[in-house]
């Protein structure tokens, strides 16, 4: 047998609401996987629709189904997932029926021929509306320009991760859409490669024009943790410094220049400028030795997830 057949693969697949779409999923996995040896991992998210019991009366030995507490968002759905796998090779896909799941065995062959750490699929022909391409293609060309990482498709959920990768992904919020880049910022070999899309099978999509905002947001949060977050101080004492500094020349030509020349400064707006600029340079300083404590916190002591589960089950029956 080839070293991926001889392999643990873990399918991680966030659902929220994919009562309709859930079985028949199940059923497209196990056809394209025949021979490999292999856990699905189904992570509800508190959904309301049923799937859950659905999921359970399967009775479906390879099914692991995470019960989430409340809806936490499809980052912290996937880290749960991720976090439970037990495989070697770790894929993670959409519950909606529109990953091909027959890309899996091409993907994972790059995956361990090629040496690649992450493979990302790039989704062939789109079958979505223009209110979730538009944003996929904005986000798609933010990314590439602020990160200069020449990701094509940051929005598709098929991929293929080696473990040691997948499990060093720190996600929370919304940013399961800059995994590529998170696996990036570890290190990982990356491999892009054609994927099929289809069109939703059922339900409707959680998706709007809204995620362009989001996209922005979450990348502007995403390089402050790049570039700042071992050291914030070098982000915020440097402002602040600025400012402190542009206050006290502001300051000090109204004191020689303009009191110098007999000159009332006392009500000047410039003055107020000035003490304006100091105090918000202090307060920024400051922001910085505090989040410094913080960041050392946070390394020191953090033992905690940020999701809480449930119930986990294996085939229908608690585990």
């Amino acid at each position: 047998m080839s070293p991926v057949t001889d392999s643990l693969l873990s399918i991680v697949v966030p659902l929220y609401n994919e009562a309709d779409n859930v079985s028949l999923l199940t059923q497209k996995i196990h056809e394209s996987l025949q021979g490999y040896d292999y856990q699905i991992i189904y992570v509800d998210d508190f959904s309301s629709d049923g799937t859950r019991q659905i999921v359970n009366k399967m009775n479906d030995e390879k099914v692991h189904l995470i019960a989430l507490k409340k809806n936490y968002g499809q980052s912290l759905a996937l880290a749960a997932g991720i976090d439970y796998a037990e495989g070697e090779y770790i894929i993670t896909m959409d519950g909606d029926l529109q990953n091909d799941p027959t890309d899996i065995p091409q993907m994972l062959e790059y995956a361990v021929n090629g040496e690649y750490d992450l493979v990302t699929g790039i989704r062939q022909k789109r079958k979505d509306s223009l209110v979730k391409k538009i944003p996929s293609k904005i986000a798609n060309f933010l990314v590439r320009r602020v990160t200069n990482l020449d990701i094509k498709d940051n929005g598709c959920a098929l991929k293929v991760f080696s473990r040691d990768i997948a499990k060093d992904l720190n996600l929370y919020g919304e940013m399961h859409r800059f995994i590529t880049l998170l696996a990036y910022l570890e290190g990982a070999q990356i491999k892009q490669v054609p994927v099929k899309h289809h069109a939703r099978h059922a339900g409707v999509s959680k998706y709007g024009l809204e995620r362009v905002f989001k996209v922005i947001a979450d990348m502007m949060l995403l390089l402050f943790i790049r570039k700042y977050f071992q050291r914030p101080i070098h982000l915020f004492g440097i402002f602040g410094v600025l400012l402190i500094l542009l206050g006290l020349i502001i300051n000090a030509y109204l004191l020689v220049v303009k009191f110098g020349f007999g000159e009332d400064i006392g009500t000047r707006p410039l003055l107020i400028f000035g003490l304006m600029f100091i105090l918000a340079g202090i307060q920024l300083f400051t922001i910085g030795i505090v989040m410094e404590l913080l960041i050392r916190t946070y390394y020191e002591s953090q033992q905690k997830r940020p999701y809480r589960i449930k119930k986990v089950s294996v085939g229908g029956k608690s585990a």
